[in-house]
């Protein structure tokens, strides 16, 4: 089942973690480097939890989307205003569901909901070396936009390609 969630407050935190363990472990290590690995993951959750609620779902237009099987979020990402259309960011799948169609299954919801409401284009930022999501991708429709990013911060990495679905 697709949800959309409006707010933080929606959310199940706790089961959105769990989609999201593997990169809050690595996000916690490298920027607590001297906390203990348990001290590291509460850090980066509690940092993901404050970006949520102090800026992402502070953006009018912003949801999340998830898909659940069983009570469990197994696969999500964040959509937001960008350019004129939305910007498709934080894609993860659970690692003991990956390879099963959920990422897909996710993106095709959310590449229909968009286009019933108008919500055209769509981007990503895909790192060039995510060939799991750069193929989820471009079976999905995407194309390759640009061979840089420009995050919503404005930064720009060369690191990672814009795709575009329009």
């Amino acid at each position: 089942m697709i949800l959309w969630f409006y707010s933080l407050n929606e959310l199940n935190f706790e089961a959105l973690m769990a989609v999201y363990e593997e990169g809050n472990v690595a996000n916690g290590a490298e920027r607590f480097p001297e906390e203990s690995a348990i001290m590291q993951k509460r850090l980066a959750e509690q940092d993901f939890e404050d970006y949520l609620r102090q800026a992402f779902f502070r953006q009018p237009g912003t949801a999340y989307c998830v898909y659940m099987e069983n009570d469990s979020y197994i696969t999500a990402a964040r959509v937001e205003p960008f350019d004129n259309g939305y910007l498709i960011s934080g894609l993860e799948t659970r690692p003991d569901c990956r390879r099963k169609g959920y990422g897909r299954k996710l993106m095709e919801n959310l590449i229909s909901a968009c286009k019933r409401k108008g919500n055209l284009p769509l981007y990503s930022h895909v790192g060039q070396r995510n060939f799991a999501s750069m193929q989820l991708h471009l079976q999905c429709g995407f194309r390759v936009f640009k061979d840089s990013a420009r995050y919503l911060d404005g930064s720009v990495h060369s690191d990672s390609k814009t795709l575009i679905y329009e």
